[in-house]
């Protein structure tokens, strides 16, 4: 699988986007040096692929990156959070 993750500042949301087509969404909003994770979502033709996983490292890792904490609002960021504990020094 050749996944690639960008972030769309224009639309607050980085996209996970495989053969050209933005299958998963990972929406934010930016507040000082906080990043508040709203809402993700895969498509339900590719769930089960690890696509998710895949938003979801490299968004805290693109966090950590440019010294921001995370704030997880959406249940899936916060459960996939809770399950990685090495990123537990980003929340906020």
């Amino acid at each position: 699988m050749d996944l690639t993750v960008t972030d769309n500042l224009f639309e607050g949301r980085y996209e996970a986007v495989l053969d050209d087509q933005v299958v998963g969404t990972a929406e934010y909003e930016l507040s000082d040096d906080l990043m508040i994770l709203i809402h993700t979502d895969v498509e339900p033709t590719h769930q089960d692929q690890g696509i998710g996983g895949a938003l979801a490292r490299f968004v805290v890792n693109d966090a950590r990156r440019r010294g921001l904490r995370v704030r997880p609002v959406c249940p899936f960021l916060r459960s996939w959070l809770d399950r990685h504990p090495d990123y537990a020094d980003l929340i906020g």
